[in-house]
């Protein structure tokens, strides 16, 4: 048995890592695991010694926003400073990479990156690892490697303490068996013990002899990256309302991360709690017709289970509405007995789960309570391998495919072509935007489990730079989900089912969810390409698919409180969320081919907004401080405040 591991400090776990030679292969988990300040303490390092070649393996490095403008600094680093400290330890080799001074001696590849933060770095692209998150452990035991560095959780002292994985066993465990497999040595392991970190049982739990060594974290040294709670507009609202429809109750549910998974799990606590206000709006937009036969509309008396390689807030929410409850159990003969409502005593039961998650990465909310979790809810919850929960194989199929029953797959792309492909992960130049990281299991896993069905969400259009595009097209240069592998797709204007239909079907039920200003050009293309008749003509339902309808539809609603700006709170201030829509006018009036008409009447005539001399203090504008040029964006602040008055 392995003797217990010693605790060092910063600098002498440095030169544990840097002692078997001058060549160093390090594997640190995908978002919140990271043990930030140990990383830099080890950056540093081989950074000033130019004999020693650091190779950094991981992904999803998270740091903080930065601001693109001086009203956007003005807003950010107070915020920043509030929400994650003022002495928050960024990513050192992060903030060298976007800069472009990475020492040659030092390589990071990623297979994950925070959307859109390395689109510009050239280094950054050069050294991406496009890898589905599955395939992660194998390519890594095939590299080979020195050590793992982690933050974990502890629990108890000395020979009788338990540690955790907590936030990232997702390719921990799944590596050092790959390296075992494959007969090579096994690596270092390093973890930071962090004293907020949630300790979390399944696969992540772990003795102290799992370790060679640990370190000792604080909250004030480095604290938990916590996301802000984000907003949620009328269009979000309406892809939420429509793919929270296509959810059955007695289900799977995975979903991901951002504002859309907010509307989704919004959406789906409205069909819980507020039922009839629920069918209603999901009738206004006409989603009762599209998504009949595939999901449902009624309150969850079954209630759901959740297999989901990311445990984010949105779980949480559905687990303490009372929605996530179907629970599962590791054994074929049991399950089957659950499933087929044969009478069972409750103590088949024991040892099921709710959810399984291979990491989790939130909000403040969510960190209190995965720490609070006790009992039932705590035993319930488990955090385990991605090549548990990402995937069929590995000798456990009809099990899983049993606990999986009438599965949904929820992720987002960027594009989406009429024929059924799907980019969601780069341009079509090879810039790699984030990463395919679990997306392509979901879509395929859904293929191979009876009922399971891949939903993939998207904005109709978007807005690059002065204009607006669709994000529906005839074709594009990079595909992230083949067009055979096509399932649902959901814009604000409907759902598509693709699944088994012909390219003229598909193109159709693409077209009827696309925005009416390019809907023309759309079957234009595909009228040439042979895809639809030459006598085709756009039905006249198609073409009121626009934003003023859609929002004219919803805009009732949200009156009412159903669909509020901020479904979970805000970690803004008052004066803060007031701002927020005003910047952004800004920023889009900015960006429009009127931008002149639109700013210099906010600056000649900027009217007066009862919160305005509030919400200038907080920008740090202060009369006769600055001269001409603050003057001038305070002026154009107080027109752009008049002019969203009525913002929630």
């Amino acid at each position: 048995m392995r003797t217990l591991p010693p605790y060092l400090s910063l600098d002498r776990a440095v030169d544990a890592l840097l002692a078997p030679g001058s060549r160093l292969s390090l594997a640190a988990p995908l978002g919140l695991g990271k043990p930030n300040r140990l990383l830099n303490a080890l950056y540093a390092r081989v950074k000033a010694e130019p004999a020693r070649h650091l190779t950094l393996y991981t992904a999803l490095s998270l740091d903080l926003p930065e601001a693109g403008s001086d009203l956007e600094r003005r807003f950010l680093e107070p915020f920043l400073a509030r929400h994650f400290g003022a002495d928050y330890p960024r990513l050192d080799y992060v903030a060298d990479l976007r800069a472009g001074r990475l020492p040659p001696n030092v390589r990071v590849q990623e297979f994950y990156f925070q959307s859109g933060a390395m689109l510009k770095c050239a280094r950054a692209q050069r050294d991406y690892a496009s890898i589905n998150y599955t395939h992660v452990a194998r390519d890594l035991a095939e590299d080979g490697l020195d050590a793992i560095v982690q933050l974990v959780a502890r629990r108890g002292e000395g020979a009788e303490a338990r540690y955790s994985l907590s936030c990232n066993p997702d390719v921990t465990l799944d590596v050092l068996d790959a390296l075992s497999a494959a007969g090579k040595p096994r690596p270092q392991v390093i973890g930071v013990v962090h004293p907020d970190l949630p300790f979390l049982g399944g696969d992540a739990d772990v003795g102290p002899e799992f370790f060679d060594a640990l370190v000792e974290e604080t909250s004030a040294g480095q604290p938990l990256f916590a996301l802000p709670l984000g907003s949620v507009d009328l269009t979000e609202y309406a892809i939420g309302l429509h793919a929270s429809a296509l959810v059955r109750d007695g289900g799977t549910l995975q979903i991901g991360i951002g504002a859309l998974s907010d509307a989704i799990v919004h959406a789906l606590l409205l069909r819980h709690r507020r039922n009839a206000d629920y069918r209603e709006a999901v009738g206004a937009l006409r989603g009762d017709a599209r998504t009949a036969g595939i999901g449902g509309l009624e309150p969850f008396t079954r209630g759901l289970y959740g297999a989901s390689e990311m445990v984010m807030d949105g779980f949480m929410h559905l687990r303490r509405a009372g929605i996530l409850t179907r629970r599962v159990v590791d054994d074929l003969d049991r399950q089957r007995a659950i499933d087929a409502g044969e009478a069972i005593d409750p103590a088949m039961l024991h040892g099921g789960h709710y959810l399984k998650g291979a990491f989790y990465l939130g909000t403040k909310a969510l960190y209190d309570w995965l720490r609070g979790l006790e009992g039932e809810d705590w035993e319930g919850l488990a955090m385990c391998r991605v090549s548990d929960v990402n995937q069929l194989y590995g000798g456990r199929e009809p099990l899983d495919a049993a606990q999986r029953r009438d599965a949904r797959f929820f992720n987002t792309c960027m594009m989406a072509t009429l024929l059924g492909a799907a980019t969601s992960d780069a341009l079509e130049d090879g810039r790699v935007v984030s990463g395919v990281g679990g997306q392509y299991n979901f879509v395929a896993m859904a293929h191979e489990l009876r009922g399971g069905r891949s939903a993939l969400l998207l904005r109709a259009t978007r807005r690059n730079g002065r204009r607006v595009e669709s994000n529906l097209r005839w074709s594009y240069g990079h595909t992230t989900i083949p067009r055979h592998l096509r399932d649902l797709y959901v814009t604000e204007y409907g759902v598509a089912d693709l699944r088994g239909k012909s390219d003229e079907a598909c193109v159709r039920a693409m077209l009827a969810i696309s925005d009416a200003r390019f809907v023309d050009t759309l079957a234009a293309d595909a009228i040439r390409a042979g895809k639809l008749p030459r006598d085709f003509r756009v039905p006249e339902a198609w073409r009121a698919n626009t934003p003023e309808g859609l929002h004219g539809t919803l805009q009732p609603f949200a009156t009412k409180g159903l669909l509020p700006t901020f479904p979970f709170g805000s970690d803004f201030d008052a004066v803060e969320r007031r701002l927020l829509p005003a910047l952004l006018w800004l920023k889009s009036a900015s960006a429009r081919p009127q931008r002149w008409t639109s700013l210099l009447g906010a600056l000649l005539a900027p009217g007066q907004a009862p919160e305005a001399d509030a919400c200038l203090a907080r920008l740090g504008f202060r009369d006769g401080a600055g001269g001409w040029r603050q003057a001038l964006l305070a002026r154009l602040v107080r027109g752009a405040l008049a002019r969203t008055m009525s913002a929630d």
